[in-house]
């Protein structure tokens, strides 16, 4: 019988593109939807980006580039690096790849070793495909349970008791996704104070929401004396430029960027061509249509989180960053009847129209945490507006006596 490999059946999965059919379909059939689900900007790409691109197809740069990516987007890079973190960074320690995304594989390919117990830890909650890829490349997945009592931070204590010998690699995210929570400069210092304890632990630093810091400057861990060295920096297009479906991303780590580059070679061969003259257009052109984007998030934030928590049953910490918000629903539950979050996420989408996503969609559930769902709020003020009425109008009309 022809089977699938238990690797495959067991891989994880990115809810939001899950819950993002189910909208379709709905939408398909003629519902309104206010959908929160996606962590996409609203916003149209840059025209001058745009135009970047569409000269670079008319001058036929349309071919396979070299595997790090052509010399001058990692040249942008490199500069957009020193100046951001306030370090040095080389265009030779810059690789480019399809977004963001496939350097967290890539990463845990190049620092551990298939089934030898190597552990990689993990925000929980956080991006899902840090644990997946974990799984999927042979590594031990340790979860880092964040708080809300912490303002969902590391507890650096539990961390301390966390990496030992066999820790290979620390996964950091901020700004945060799905909370919004920063990490502040003595909090990278103390984490990066844990790290240097060890000779063979890399951080793999997830900053692709770091424009997106509403009340501070963004700080990273690699600008901490000694961190640079043993840090792989990751940053995108995406959300900056509001170019997901463009595909850039980026990585540097001057030790790892060879090994990085291969395992570019293995799969995808080299990111699209025309899109990292894009990219270059970004990085060096204008910043004032990316600035106006992420002073709207801002507002957006605080529009939000004043609504939530004047919706019985909802609280919700202010995020510092990125455009997530990550409500306790655990009373609204009660007061519906739901079950957990899941229940709720599901009467929300089809009974009011609003498309969130559940605290099970980003890892497990923290013991005495309560129950949380994600809303995105990269969608205009208006939708933010309606959503959070349809949100209060249904919990009003569904409280059991």
């Amino acid at each position: 019988m022809l089977d699938i490999s238990e690797r495959t059946k067991s891989l994880g999965t990115e809810n939001a593109f899950v819950v993002l059919k189910e909208v379709n379909e709905l939408v398909s059939q003629g519902k309104n939807v206010v959908n929160f689900c996606i962590g996409q900007p609203d916003f149209d790409t840059p025209e001058y980006i745009k135009q970047a691109a569409i000269k670079a197809i008319r001058e036929g740069k349309t071919g396979y580039t070299a595997s790090p990516g052509i010399p001058e987007l990692r040249e942008a890079v490199a500069k957009y690096f020193s100046k951001s973190r306030k370090i040095n960074v080389k265009p030779d320690s810059v690789v480019v790849s399809n977004g963001g995304k496939p350097f967290i594989g890539y990463t845990v390919l190049s620092v551990t070793d298939y089934g030898k117990g190597d552990e990689v830890l993990y925000p929980n909650p956080g991006f899902p495909i840090y644990e997946s890829q974990i799984v999927a490349n042979g590594a031990t997945p340790v979860p880092l349970p964040l708080l809300e009592s912490k303002g969902y931070r590391f507890d650096l204590e539990y961390l301390k008791s966390k990496v030992n010998k066999k820790t290979r690699l620390l996964i950091l995210n901020s700004p945060h996704n799905p909370t919004g929570a920063v990490l502040d400069g003595k909090t990278l210092k103390a984490i990066a104070d844990i790290v240097m304890e060890y000779d063979n632990l890399w951080v793999f630093s997830d900053e692709v929401y770091c424009k997106m810091e509403h009340d501070a400057d963004f700080e990273s861990i690699a600008t901490v004396p000694g961190m640079q060295e043993r840090t792989v920096i990751v940053d995108s297009a995406s959300k900056t430029y509001a170019m997901t479906g463009w595909r850039i991303g980026y990585a540097s780590n001057e030790k790892l960027a060879p090994h990085l580059a291969k395992w570019v070679t293995n799969t995808d061969s080299c990111a699209s061509h025309p899109n990292q003259y894009a990219v270059v257009a970004a990085l060096n052109g204008p910043q004032d249509d990316s600035n106006r984007m992420m002073l709207s998030f801002k507002k957006r934030r605080d529009i939000i989180v004043d609504g939530l928590n004047k919706i019985e049953g909802i609280k919700c910490l202010s995020p510092g960053g990125a455009f997530y918000a990550w409500p306790n629903v655990t009373k609204a539950c009660q007061l519906v009847g739901a079950k957990d979050s899941e229940e709720f996420r599901k009467r929300l989408l089809y009974e009011t129209g609003v498309a969130v996503l559940s605290d099970i969609h980003f890892g497990h559930r923290n013991k005495g945490e309560g129950e949380h769902i994600r809303f995105s709020y990269a969608t205009s003020e208006e939708n933010i507006r309606e959503g959070l009425r349809r949100i209060e109008q249904y919990i009003k009309a569904n409280k059991k006596k």
